[in-house]
C-alpha cells in the first residue's frame, strides 16, 4: 500500500481499523485487508463452459449474442486470443485443466486411455494444491473426469436410488472441500444431481440450471470471504440440451444457444458484482473459458430445438469446431480479470493454454506446482501482467485421443497427415476429415488455416517436425506411449 492512494481521513480511518483490529482478534482484520487490497494470498474464480465456440461473445466478435457483463470484465482484464484448451473434448480437456498436463501424460484408472479421461487418485489437481496452501475449495457444476453416465454413476437396487460407483474419483477425493453438480454431461444417463457423494435430484430439472449454479456459487463466495478460497465453476451450458431459463428463453437473437450464453453472461455480472459488494474485488483472479469449441453436427435422432447439434456455437473466423484439432476445436474465448495487478484493456495473442492455470495459481497463492512429476503449464503471470512480452510455451501439441495431429510454435502451425475417421477412435472419429500432406499455417495472416505455405518455408517445416519428434517421445502418438507418461505403469 502507498499512503499517496488516500486522503487524510481516509487514511486515519484505516489506521483506526487497524488499531482495533489490535484488540478484536479475527474477522476486522481480515476487513482490514480487504479494503486494502493487502491479502496475501488472492482468490481465485474459474469459470469454465461448455462447448462454447471463440465467436460466441460479443468482445470476440458476436453480433447475435448479448453479452455485457463479460465484454465489460475483458475491458477490465485481458482478453487472451490465442489460448488453447488441453484436447477437442470435454473429459480430456477439464484433465489438463486440473492437473496442468496434457491428458496423454495423466494416468487414469484401469492402466488405459478413455475417450474421456478417468483421472487417477495418484494425479495433483489444482484444488488440491491450493488446499495444502490454506484455501477452501469448491467444485460446482459438470466434473466428467470420473466416468461418463453409467460409467460414474448407477442404480443402488437396495435403495431403488443412485450411488457413485467409485467415490475416490469425484471432487472431494481430488482436493475440494465441497461439490455441487452433474457428474459428467447434461445429455448423458442417469441425469442425476450431486452434492458431494450424494444424488439429491434424478432426473435433473435442468430448466434455469446456470443460475442455479451461481446461487451456489454466491453462497461459498459469500460465506468465505475472509478466506482465501478456489471456486471451480463449470457450467453445464451450453452444450445440448439446451435449457435456459424462462426469463432467458427467446431473448437472444441466437436461438436457445444464444439464450444460455446470455444467462451465462447475466450470471458472471452477478458474480462481479458480489466481489465488489464485499470488498474482495481486488483480491481476486477472475478466469472466463470454455472447454473446448462449438458441437457442430448434424441433426441426430431427434432433432427438436433442445437437443440438435443445429442448436450450437460458432468458431468463426477459426476452421473446425469440436472433437477437431483445427483451431475451432481446441482454440477458446479467454478473459481474465485481476483489479490491480492485470493492466486493464490489454488484448494478448501469445499462446497460451488451460494447462497454465496449474502453476500460475500455485505461485500467486505463494506455493508452487507438484515438484515430482512434470508439469505442461506454465506460470503466465509474466505474461498476463505484460512483463514478458512471448509466450512461455515453446509449442503447444494439437492431440485427439493419443493421436498427433499437429504443433503450433509462435505464429506457425504445422499439421500432420491423418486418415479420416480411422477405426481406433470409435465414435471420436466421426468429424476427422483426411490430411494427405503435411501443411504448415501461418496463423497471424492466415487465422483460418487455408493457405498451406509449407512448400515456401521448408525450414519452418523442418524446425517444427523436431518439435513433433520431441512429442512423439515424451507424451506417445497413436500406439506407442512417450516416456513421459504416466498412465499405464
Amino acid at each position: 500500500m502507498t499512503f499517496e492512494r488516500y486522503s487524510r481521513r481516509e487514511f486515519l480511518g484505516v489506521a483506526a481499523l487497524a488499531g482495533a483490529a489490535l484488540t478484536v482478534p479475527g474477522c476486522v482484520g481480515a476487513r482490514i485487508a480487504r479494503r486494502t487490497g493487502r491479502r496475501s494470498k488472492p482468490n481465485f474464480i474459474l469459470i469454465l463452459t461448455d462447448d462454447q465456440g471463440y465467436n460466441d461473445l460479443g468482445c470476440f466478435g458476436s453480433k447475435l449474442i448479448n453479452t455485457p457483463n463479460i465484454d465489460r470484465m475483458a475491458a477490465e482484464g485481458v482478453k487472451l486470443t490465442s489460448f488453447y484448451t488441453g484436447a477437442p473434448i470435454c473429459g480430456p480437456s477439464r484433465a489438463a485443466l486440473l492437473t496442468g498436463c496434457y491428458s496423454q501424460r495423466v494416468d487414469e484408472v484401469g492402466r488405459a486411455k478413455h475417450f474421456h479421461t478417468i483421472l487417477h487418485g495418484r494425479e495433483i489437481t489444482i484444488a488440491e494444491v491450493l488446499k495444502k496452501a490454506g484455501y477452501v475449495t469448491k467444485a460446482i457444476g459438470k466434473w466428467h473426469v470420473a466416468g461418463s453416465g453409467r460409467l460414474a454413476v448407477v442404480r443402488d437396487e437396495a435403495s431403488g436410488g443412485y450411488r457413485v460407483l467409485n467415490p475416490s474419483l469425484m471432487p472431494p477425493a481430488q482436493g475440494f472441500d465441497s461439490y455441487f453438480g452433474i457428474p459428467y454431461s447434461n445429455d448423458m444417463d442417469p441425469s442425476v444431481l450431486m452434492r458431494d457423494y450424494d444424488v439429491v435430484e434424478a432426473p435433473v430439472n435442468q430448466v434455469g440450471l446456470t443460475t442455479r449454479y451461481t446461487d451456489e456459487a454466491l453462497r461459498f463466495i459469500r460465506a468465505n470471504k475472509d478466506r482465501p478460497f478456489f471456486l471451480y465453476l463449470a457450467h453445464n451450458m451450453p452444450h445440448t440440451p439446451l435449457y435456459p431459463s424462462k426469463k432467458f428463453e427467446g431473448k437472444s437473437a441466437y436461438g436457445l444457444y444464444g439464450d444460455c450464453v446470455e444467462e451465462i453472461d447475466w450470471n458472471v455480472g452477478r458474480i462481479l458484482q458480489a466481489l465488489k459488494e464485499l470488498e474482495i474485488d481486488e483480491d481476486t483472479f477472475v478466469v472466463y473459458t470454455s472447454d473446448n469449441g462449438p458441437w457442430i453436427e448434424g441433426p441426430e435422432r431427434r432433432p427438436d430445438n433442445r437437443t440438435s447439434r443445429l442448436q450450437s456455437g460458432t468458431a468463426k473466423p477459426l476452421r473446425g469446431y469440436k472433437m477437431t484439432t483445427w483451431d475451432g476445436g481446441v482454440r477458446v474465448p479467454c478473459i481474465v480479470r485481476f483489479p490491480g495487478k492485470v493492466p486493464a484493456g490489454r488484448v494478448i495473442d501469445e499462446i497460451a493454454t488451460a494447462m497454465d492455470f496449474m502453476p500460475t495459481f500455485a505461485r500467486l497463492a505463494g506455493t508452487h506446482e507438484p515438484q515430482d512429476r512434470i508439469i505442461d503449464g506454465k506460470d503466465i503471470m509474466p505474461l498476463l501482467t505484460g512483463k514478458q512480452a512471448t509466450s512461455p510455451h515453446e509449442a503447444y501439441y494439437f492431440y485427439k485421443y493419443t493421436h498427433l495431429h499437429g504443433v503450433r510454435s509462435g505464429h506457425w502451425k504445422l499439421v500432420l497427415p491423418r486418415p479420416a475417421r480411422p477405426k481406433d477412435l470409435e465414435w471420436y472419429a466421426r468429424l476427422q476429415e483426411e490430411v494427405k500432406e503435411i501443411t504448415l499455417y501461418n496463423l497471424r495472416d492466415d487465422i483460418g488455416e487455408r493457405r498451406n505455405v509449407a512448400d515456401q518455408h521448408p525450414e519452418v517445416v523442418a524446425r517444427l517436425m523436431k518439435l513433433v519428434e520431441k512429442a512423439r517421445a515424451d507424451l506417445g502418438d497413436r500406439f506407442h506411449r512417450g516416456k513421459g507418461s504416466r498412465f499405464s505403469r
